[in-house]
């Protein structure tokens, strides 16, 4: 093998391992707290954007409560979560997230 053959293969390598670096770190993580903490953020930019209400924040805030309060409960009874516990609790998350959704996304010229 020649050093021209070489070099380009360390090379090549080397980029590929940066480009799998570089595509990891945009990644989103996943699981359940990831999902609450991205959701309390689209929230928080609802409220201080004037798309969602006090009102509404309050009810959205109890809901993530009452998923926080689910989780503790499965979590104490057993070794973590098993997969019914787990779709359970993704379940309620996704109502929220469609709550979320509606008022920051609603047209108040629409009746």
């Amino acid at each position: 093998m020649s050093f021209t053959r070489v070099a380009g293969f360390v090379v090549g390598c080397a980029v590929l391992g940066v480009a799998a670096q570089a595509a990891a770190g945009t990644r989103q993580s996943h699981g359940i707290n990831a999902r609450e903490h991205r959701q309390a953020q689209r929230i928080y930019q609802g409220v201080k954007s004037g798309e969602i209400t006090p009102a509404e924040k309050d009810k959205l805030k109890a809901d993530e409560a009452g998923v926080r309060a689910e989780e503790r409960v499965y979590r104490q009874s057993g070794d973590g979560l098993n997969a019914r516990e787990r779709r359970d609790l993704e379940k309620d998350p996704n109502q929220t997230s469609r709550e979320i959704y509606r008022p920051k996304h609603h047209d108040p010229t629409e009746q």
